[in-house]
């Protein structure tokens, strides 16, 4: 894998509030090229184990509560410098800070119901894209 993947997750919030087509778009506008795309429902070990980076957080218990509540859009995309460009993209954890234009300034309610997930770097874009797709389902 190099640093042109990525990886994002259209949390449940999204696909509950009729937004998984717009984000899909705003991203494949972006200069994005969805490679792997899989809709799904994570079980709570999947959650737990995807994110058990924050395991010891206060907030652990209600992400995965919040990231199983419904089904999730898993996608691994394709462009130059794909992490900082799709950070950009989604904008702020919280909302109130996103930049206009970004993902989460349009779609996202709280910091907490933020929309998107989006790797923080290109070591994590290998490890989240191969959490959710075996190397068949990947398409560049």
């Amino acid at each position: 894998m190099n640093s042109n993947r990525t990886f994002t997750m259209l949390k449940p919030d999204s696909i509950e509030q009729g937004n998984m087509l717009p984000i899909l778009n705003m991203i494949e506008s972006s200069g994005f090229k969805i490679i792997a795309l899989k809709y799904k429902r994570m079980s709570r070990d999947e959650a737990e184990k995807f994110y058990s980076i924050h395991s010891d957080k206060p907030f652990f218990n209600d992400l995965v509560s919040f990231m199983t509540r419904g089904p999730i859009v898993a996608a691994a995309l394709e462009k130059d410098n794909a992490v900082e460009a799709f950070r950009t993209l989604i904008g702020s954890t919280d909302p109130n800070d996103a930049e206009e234009g970004t993902i989460r300034k349009k779609f996202a309610k709280s910091k907490g119901e933020n929309a998107v997930h989006g790797s923080d770097s290109d070591e994590n874009a290998e490890i989240e894209i191969s959490f959710h797709f075996n190397t068949d389902e990947i398409f560049s």
